[in-house]
């Protein structure tokens, strides 16, 4: 990659000519990056929840958006492979606020006819597995439409500019290239996030899994509509693949879970009888972070209360999936860390480790972050559809990083802003593929990825191809891990995002 430098009354072609006759010019000119690297004291990570990047950053000046796209990109078709003539009805707007007679394409939620602002909870959309990946269909992109529970809202996208995160954009890095490391849903991409790896359940019950037909695609059930227009399609869907990975979501056996002790029993368990997902053992950027001794922690909203309340019998919850407007609510499924047999209840590495909301907030007052942080927003702040607004949740997020601005550890400091999954929303860029890039889990959609930190580029768009894996990539070159296997070869590590010049 061509690097240029500002050197005192040299130019650029001077340089290349000094560096070609003089041997070791261009290696004492060029500033070693992992040297560089060290400079960078303490990663923040923080994920929000499903939206594509054309669903919020659509319309970013310069950045590789809706203008780009063209009719191949954005056309729906349905079931059958011919083009619809009109986007679907929303089938489970219930307030009727999307109109059903939309054209097929995309489509402003905030603008005229809709006028569906930053602060309206649209309903939820299909997120899962295998529809996500037919969904895409081979990189022709044109079947979110059809197989979305939320037909044509799929193609709905908004004016971002008036995000507070936007102007963080505009300031920093927006990565515009950058996938959902898996096909599908939050649950199957935070542990990609942690640990490059899909969870396996080799045990389970036979009516756990998916049924696919002779293509690899989930069998429609004999009730299914034929037209995405007559109605929303019908899976023989399930949690499992066939040879029991898990890739929809399933509850850990760890309390906080959706799924209650059993009577009598450990009231930390999930009750067996339930079939939460058994303590997985792979290997995760945890593990990597503590055998170099590298201070790290998972901070989540509502930690401490979505404990306390997985105690308690399913009439007396009151903050697992329970979303009520004012009280605290956490996503059990979001929590990666806390389905692997180290974080089991009573262990030193979940007490040191998983941590409350708001002792991020604590440690960030205090100037004592760990080296490593990811931060999940509570479920009224994390921007997922059908439950929580996308206004509310940046206003909070862009709150957590000018806290982290006004630390004294930001002059060391490198933040990424990210969202874990597109949440069923189209995006008109096709996930890479081939050797190093595409496998069984992924990639899936493009999302947004904002870099922030005094060593970042001043308002750039970093158009390397990146997925997840680049952030566990990012932590691992910085802190000289040991690689997770499961990695992409060929995703970038978010080094393009920087240039450590002084700012």
């Amino acid at each position: 990659m061509t690097k240029s430098f500002n050197l005192p009354g040299c130019s650029a072609t001077l340089l290349a000519l000094l560096c070609q006759a003089v041997p070791g010019l261009a290696a004492a000119a060029t500033p070693d990056l992992d040297q560089a690297l060290q400079r960078i004291q303490h990663i923040v990570v923080i994920v929000a929840e499903n939206r594509s990047f054309d669903n919020l950053y659509g319309l970013f000046p310069g950045a590789n958006g809706i203008a780009r796209a063209n009719p191949s990109q954005w056309t729906q078709t349905d079931h059958n492979g011919e083009v619809m003539p009109r986007l679907p009805r929303v089938w489970n707007d219930k307030a009727g606020h999307i109109k059903s007679d939309l054209p097929n394409r995309p489509f402003r939620l905030d603008g005229a006819p809709l006028n569906l602002g930053l602060a309206y909870k649209t309903p939820d959309l299909t997120h899962r597995f295998y529809q996500n990946f037919e969904q895409i269909n081979g990189g022709r992109l044109d079947r979110y439409a059809a197989l979305s529970g939320a037909g044509g809202l799929t193609m709905g996208h908004y004016d971002g500019s008036t995000m507070k995160m936007w102007a963080y954009a505009r300031e920093y890095v927006l990565a515009d290239n950058f996938f959902m490391a898996a096909y599908g849903g939050s649950f199957l991409n935070h542990f990609w996030l942690i640990c490059a790896c899909t969870p396996l359940y080799p045990d389970a019950p036979d009516q756990l899994r998916v049924q696919l037909d002779e293509t690899g695609r989930l069998k429609r059930r004999q009730d299914s509509p034929a037209s995405a227009l007559a109605g929303p399609v019908k899976f023989l869907d399930g949690e499992l693949t066939p040879d029991g990975y898990a890739v929809n979501n399933m509850q850990p056996s760890f309390q906080p879970s959706g799924i209650p002790p059993a009577a009598g029993g450990d009231p930390r368990y999930a009750d067996p009888a339930g079939h939460p997902l058994p303590p997985q053992k792979f290997r995760t950027i945890g593990d990597a972070l503590s055998a170099k001794g590298i201070s790290w922690a998972w901070y989540a909203g509502a930690w401490h209360a979505a404990q306390a309340d997985g105690a308690r019998a399913p009439a007396e919850r009151k903050v697992i999936y329970a979303r009520q407007p004012g009280t605290p609510s956490l996503e059990a499924h979001h929590q990666p860390f806390n389905y692997f047999a180290r974080f089991a209840p009573g262990s030193m590495d979940r007490e040191q480790h998983l941590r409350d909301g708001d002792e991020l907030l604590e440690a960030i007052k205090r100037g004592k972050l760990p080296q490593v942080v990811f931060y999940k927003p509570e479920s009224s702040l994390n921007e997922h559809p059908g439950y929580a607004d996308v206004l509310s949740g940046d206003a909070h997020i862009a709150q957590v990083v000018a806290r982290l601005q006004a630390s004294p550890l930001w002059r060391s400091m490198a933040i990424i802003v990210t969202y874990d999954e597109n949440g069923g929303f189209w995006d008109h860029v096709a996930p890479p593929s081939g050797a190093g890039w595409s496998d069984r889990w992924g990639p899936g959609t493009r999302v947004p990825l904002i870099v922030i930190s005094p060593f970042a580029k001043k308002a750039s768009i970093d158009s390397t191809p990146y997925d997840t894996t680049s952030i566990l990539k990012f932590i691992t070159r910085r802190f000289k891990l040991e690689p997770l296997p499961g990695v992409r070869p060929k995703a970038g590590d978010l080094t393009n995002a920087f240039s450590f010049a002084p700012r």
